[in-house]
């Protein structure tokens, strides 16, 4: 294993040579046959698209499609994600663009202007973590949540981050809460699907409420909007 830009990697030569050979998937150039399945299960799908980017950097989901037999969309999908995530911690690593980062990875420009996008979104998430974990503190000190645990940021948008709190106390005064870096705070009427489709920001209304004026109030502000707004 080597390390680029400051990121684990296997060399080519490793990886074709403990990667079985792929089955091909016989078609006129439309990538997988009409009517037959992925030939990949999901869960392992990104670890078999990270061989072969390994290998490969300038891979395409064209080439996803044909070594792994899957559709095109869940090809291109596996590979954004995986260059997004890379992507991002180099820019986190070495403080650097998101461009710098592909052309460290050696990544071409053409194929990374979905991945840089999610990549900043991924970064911007991470900086986030300490103020969402402080929010969790104060809720769970209000006897609102039955532990801290801070909230997984979530990318349901690629260029927006979300997390949601699920108010877990009896004496909580909503189900859950859901923070955009856009919008800020607001409730939730779902505790299983706080962000509910899409993440959509929904308007306010009976059963939701916007909370606080910033998009990141210091969150004992937070905790006394939420209580004059029950």
């Amino acid at each position: 294993m080597v390390l680029l830009g400051g990121v684990e990697h296997w060399p080519r030569h490793v990886v074709r040579d403990h990667t079985p050979t792929p089955r091909r998937i016989v078609s006129s150039g439309t990538g997988r046959p009409v009517g037959v399945g992925d030939q990949v299960p999901r869960d392992l799908l990104p670890g078999r698209v990270a061989l072969l980017l390994d290998a490969d950097p300038t891979l395409t989901a064209a080439g996803v499609t044909d070594q792994l037999g899957v559709h095109r969309n869940t090809a291109q999908a596996a590979l954004t994600a995986l260059r997004a995530q890379r992507m991002a911690d180099v820019m986190t690593q070495q403080g650097v663009s998101a461009a710098q980062a592909a052309a460290a990875l050696g990544y071409p420009a053409a194929l990374t202007r979905r991945a840089s996008t999610r990549a900043e979104t991924i970064v911007r998430g991470r900086q986030a973590r300490p103020y969402l974990a402080g929010v969790a503190r104060a809720l769970h000190a209000r006897g609102w949540t039955t532990t801290d645990t801070p909230p997984a940021v979530q990318h349901p948008a690629q260029e927006e981050c979300f997390a949601a709190l699920v108010l877990d106390s009896p004496q909580a005064p909503a189900p859950a809460l859901v923070w955009s870096e856009r919008h800020g705070w607001r409730t939730s009427t779902s505790r299983r699907h706080p962000l509910g489709r899409g993440a959509a920001w929904p308007p306010p209304g009976p059963n939701v409420r916007h909370l606080a004026t910033r998009t990141t109030p210091p969150p004992d502000d937070l905790v006394k909007a939420l209580e004059t707004s029950c």
